[in-house]
């Protein structure tokens, strides 16, 4: 099921707001947002490939990081926007990139993947544009194996300051953007089950940061341990007459 919207301060979101927002954006992205967040993406991807097992791209656009994955790595790119992922289709054909698994039209708040499927989930760009960032952080929680890494690299606002002042004026065109200009950090460290080991802030001018989580395993393995338990009980409930 798609969400419909979620209020954040004046600006409501939704998918419709994002997919139309992305469908103007597809012919242009890589040229105009893609070059201003290009250090961005490739540092995580860097990042990435020093690590081993399946990676979760969500937000994987017109597949601007797809061709910078080390070739150990199976990759699996998801996004909101068809016209995105038919750019990104073509340079996984054109660049013979064999080690991407997939790319599928998904919502990022509604993943389709089995529990604990994916060693390292990225979303780069992209949680300041679902309409539900608190449940997207849940789903990039259950995706994710125990021990495995949920790294987001995005743009989180000032309260104070020229900036503050910009983002704040620019907060009731979020529908008409397709992203929330005021987005405070908090929104994405309430997860009881990813640790927060790194923050880097990012060039250009340091308007973008990378957080990177681990999964618990203690956390994940409670959450399965009670998930089973419940359905044990429900399985061991004597039928009414």
């Amino acid at each position: 099921m798609q969400e419909t919207g979620t209020k954040t301060g004046s600006s409501v979101i939704d998918l419709f707001d994002v997919q139309r927002a992305y469908r103007r954006w597809a012919p242009v992205y890589d040229f105009t947002f893609g070059k201003l967040v290009e250090a961005g993406r490739r540092h995580a991807v860097e990042i990435i490939n020093r690590r081993k097992g399946n990676v979760l791209e969500v937000g994987v656009g017109t597949g601007l990081s797809l061709p910078r994955y080390g070739r150990h790595l199976q990759v699996t790119g998801i996004d909101v926007s068809p016209e995105m992922l038919s750019k990104a289709r073509d340079r996984v054909t054109s660049g013979h990139l064999g080690n991407v698994a997939g790319l599928h039209e998904m919502d990022a708040g509604n993943l389709e993947f089995p529990d604990e499927e994916f060693d390292t989930v990225v979303a780069m760009y992209v949680i300041t544009v679902v309409p539900d960032p608190e449940r997207v952080m849940r789903e990039l929680e259950r995706v994710c194996a125990p021990g495995g890494e949920v790294i987001l690299v995005n743009h989180f606002s000032q309260d104070e300051g020229v900036r503050g002042f910009i983002e704040r004026t620019f907060a009731p065109l979020a529908a008409t953007l397709g992203w929330r200009p005021v987005f405070p950090m908090e929104r994405v460290l309430g997860s009881s089950g990813l640790r927060l080991t790194d923050t880097s802030s990012l060039r250009p001018f340091g308007l973008f940061t990378m957080l990177r989580f681990v999964k618990q395993p203690d956390v994940a393995a409670d959450r399965k341990l009670a998930t089973e338990k419940v359905s044990g009980q429900a399985q061991l409930k004597p039928a009414r007459a």
